[in-house]
C-alpha cells in the first residue's frame, strides 16, 4: 500500500478503530453554517481537484468510523500543518488527548465484548444441551458433540495427519460463516493445526464419513472470537466430510 505525507497527527488518528459514538447536538447546524461562511472553492485545476479528493476521502473515513471530531478544530490542524504554523498544542498535549482517546475507545469495545460474550455463552449452552439430547448425537469426554451422517470404510487419520476435506460452518443460529462446499474446492491441512474441536472430531472418522459436529467455545475460538462472524464464546456447528488422508497415501508409496 502506498504512503503519503499526510500530518503525523492524523495518520494517528487514522489507525485508530471506531468508536462508535453520535455527533454532540447541534453539530448539523455547526456544519450548515461553516459552509454558508467558507468562500466558495473553484476545483478549476488538476491540483484543486486532487486536494478535494484527498479531502473527501479521509472526510468519508471519519464519518464512517464516527469518530468524535469537532470540525472546526480538525480542519484547522490541518491548515497549520500544511502552512508550516507552530500548532497551538504540544506535541506532548497531542499524544495525551490521542493515548485518553484510545484508551476510552478500547475500554468500551471490552465492556461491548463482554456483553456479547454473555450472550453468546448463554446461546450456546441453550444450543449444545438441545443438540446433545437428539437421537444419534455422541458427546465426548471434551464436550465435543458429534452426529455420524454417513459412516466410511477407509483408514483414520492421527494427530499428525495431512487430511483433504469438505466442510460447512456455521454459528447456533445457523448463520454460515465459511464453505469447502461453496467455494467448490475440498481443504488440505495438518490434523495438529486447527482448532482443538476438529483435532478430536477428525481422529474419530473414518475417510468416506461425513459428520455433523456441535463445538464449544472452549474447542473452538474462545473468548477471543474470530473475524466480524465468529463472537467471542460461540459454540460453533460443522459438517465435515473427510475425502482422503493424503499423508498416509504418501507414506505408502515412499514404502512400495
Amino acid at each position: 500500500m502506498k504512503k503519503y505525507a499526510v500530518p503525523i497527527a492524523l495518520v494517528g488518528l487514522l489507525s485508530l478503530q471506531a468508536c462508535n459514538q453520535q455527533p454532540p447536538a447541534g453539530a448539523d447546524a455547526a456544519a450548515d453554517s461553516a459552509a454558508a461562511a467558507a468562500p466558495e472553492v473553484m476545483l478549476d485545476s488538476s491540483g484543486k481537484r486532487l486536494s478535494y479528493g484527498l479531502a473527501f476521502g479521509i472526510g468519508q473515513r471519519m464519518a464512517s468510523e464516527q469518530f468524535p471530531l469537532d470540525n472546526a478544530a480538525f480542519l484547522k490542524g490541518i491548515e497549520d500543518s500544511l502552512n508550516g504554523t507552530d500548532p497551538m498544542i504540544t506535541q506532548a498535549e497531542m499524544q495525551t488527548e490521542m493515548q485518553a482517546f484510545q484508551e476510552k475507545m478500547m475500554e468500551e469495545q471490552q465492556a461491548s465484548q463482554a456483553i456479547l460474550g454473555e450472550a453468546n455463552q448463554a446461546a450456546s449452552v441453550e444450543f449444545l444441551e438441545a443438540n446433545a439430547a437428539r437421537e444419534g448425537v455422541m458427546v465426548t469426554e471434551s464436550g465435543l458433540q458429534y452426529e455420524v451422517l454417513e459412516q466410511g470404510e477407509g483408514a483414520k487419520p492421527g494427530p499428525d495427519d495431512i487430511v483433504q476435506v469438505h466442510y460447512r460452518g456455521t454459528t447456533v443460529d445457523g448463520t454460515e460463516f465459511d464453505s469447502s462446499y461453496s467455494r467448490g474446492q475440498p481443504v488440505e491441512f495438518g490434523v495438529g493445526q486447527v482448532i482443538p474441536g476438529w483435532t478430536e472430531a477428525l481422529q474419530l472418522m473414518n475417510v468416506g464419513s461425513k459428520y455433523m459436529l456441535a463445538i464449544p467455545s472452549e474447542l473452538a475460538y474462545g473468548a477471543g472470537g474470530a473475524g466480524q462472524v465468529i463472537g467471542p464464546n460461540a459454540a460453533l456447528v460443522f459438517e465435515v466430510e473427510l475425502l482422503s488422508i493424503p499423508s498416509q497415501v504418501a507414506a505408502d508409496t515412499g514404502s512400495e
